[in-house]
């Protein structure tokens, strides 16, 4: 039996030995790849799979293709108010959160033409029918063609412009507004919508690669890969006095809910904190979510 039993131990111990090893060489094999690519992955994970239309939800839209300055082309969705041809309360532009591509986040934002909205919203470099291969510089310059796209669009200075970014979203729509803001771009802004954001992409990068026992040792040094004036922390106070809100649910299980609070509080007024009990991004799977967010869209024109 003794023999038996040690022969086990040792087949035991030789299919460790083969576990470790190949485990080993698969830290190796994704550490190259995160050294490599910095942390572009932590944040980007598109597809090109249509998972719904506007029209199948009984939405009236419009596909839009533009031009980046670095020759992609991006595609994006129009979608206008329903308002029996009264004018549009609005437009709402709308940058969604990392995975997949627009399709997949429309629900978030079918809601508002009936509400009078129309909304604008774009696929990022590599995403959707967007051509090219994400990145943070990438993006940034992807929302803020489709901010002048709807600028020239939205010609009528009287008429509302916002921004909701959920998300990655609301790290690039937080950069974007920042600057547009400080640079007095036209047209303004009258308020920015911040759903479920980081508080800087280093910063939620460090912790992401930090939560993991394959990344934990190049936390540090792979969140250094990334610039510095990308942290929304450090921009916010730049939006006012645009009126902002955030919103963050203190059940968050991707972006804790601290990042919330740090922003709310390196945020200037005018700004709205608006607590939720969501997972996710889920936000306006509740009605009364919904409302606050209109109340924000309303009141933010008389600030």
């Amino acid at each position: 039996m003794a023999s038996r039993t040690t022969r086990l131990l040792l087949n035991i111990t030789g299919s460790t030995q083969s576990f470790l090893r190949n485990a080993c060489a698969g830290a190796l094999i994704a550490a190259a790849t995160l050294l490599t690519s910095g942390c572009s992955s932590v944040f980007f994970y598109p597809d090109n799979v249509t998972y719904i239309t506007p029209d199948r939800l009984n939405l009236e839209y419009q596909d839009i293709y533009l031009d980046t300055a670095d020759g992609e082309r991006l595609h994006g969705w129009w979608l206008p108010a329903e308002n029996d041809d009264k004018p549009a309360k609005g437009t709402v532009y709308y940058l969604h959160g990392n995975a997949q591509n627009i399709s997949s986040h429309l629900l978030n934002v079918a809601w508002l033409p009936a509400e009078g909205y129309n909304v604008f919203t774009i696929d990022y470099r590599g995403y959707g029918e967007s051509t090219g291969a994400p990145d943070i510089e990438g993006a940034l310059h992807d929302v803020e063609t489709g901010l002048r796209w709807l600028g020239a669009h939205n010609s009528d200075s009287n008429h509302p412009l916002y921004l909701l970014g959920q998300s990655l979203g609301g790290g690039l729509g937080l950069a974007l507004a920042s600057e547009w803001v400080k640079r007095g771009e036209q047209p303004a802004l009258n308020g920015v919508i911040l759903d479920s954001t980081f508080s800087g992409f280093r910063l939620i990068a460090r912790e992401k690669l930090g939560s993991l026992w394959l990344t934990w040792p190049f936390q540090i040094p792979l969140s250094w890969t990334i610039p510095d004036d990308y942290e929304g922390v450090d921009h916010i106070a730049d939006i006012s006095p645009t009126p902002v809100m955030i919103i963050h649910s203190a059940r968050d299980g991707i972006i804790p809910y601290h990042h919330g609070v740090t922003l709310y509080a390196a945020a200037k007024e005018p700004k709205e904190f608006l607590k939720t009990d969501t997972p996710h991004a889920a936000t306006f799977v509740i009605p009364a979510y919904k409302q606050a967010v209109l109340d924000f869209l309303a009141e933010s024109l008389t600030e």
